[in-house]
């Protein structure tokens, strides 16, 4: 049996670091909501309050590892590949593709928060 390709959809560091906060966003009921299909809209969008990271629940996110977010283009990208559906820069909606898709960044971008 083959092994699953990893990053089948060749989506590049940025795409890929944008769906993995994506991902986690949607986890928040604060500011997260299913809409069906399995899709969940992200109603906020997290800024960088200390200058160099934000918190994002339990983890620490480095800006640099963010940029994405208010980039249009990974979010053409990731809309394009069915991976969400963007009202850039306002909301996201993330796909049940979107959710499911295997970033491989989890580990590398959310940190763990000591303050």
């Amino acid at each position: 049996m083959a092994t699953p390709k990893k990053n089948p959809l060749n989506l590049n560091a940025l795409q890929l670091k944008t769906l993995t906060l994506f991902q986690a966003l949607a986890e928040f009921e604060d500011i997260a909501r299913p809409i069906g299909d399995g899709a969940i809209e992200v109603l906020e969008l997290p800024f960088t309050a200390h200058g160099n990271h934000f918190h994002l629940g339990p983890w620490l996110v480095f800006a640099q590892d963010a940029t994405g977010l208010r980039n249009p283009a990974p979010w053409a990208v990731l809309e394009r590949k069915g991976l969400i559906v963007g009202s850039f820069p306002v909301s996201v909606v993330v796909t049940r593709a979107g959710l499911d898709y295997e970033t491989g960044m989890r580990r590398q971008i959310l940190q763990g928060s000591d303050h």
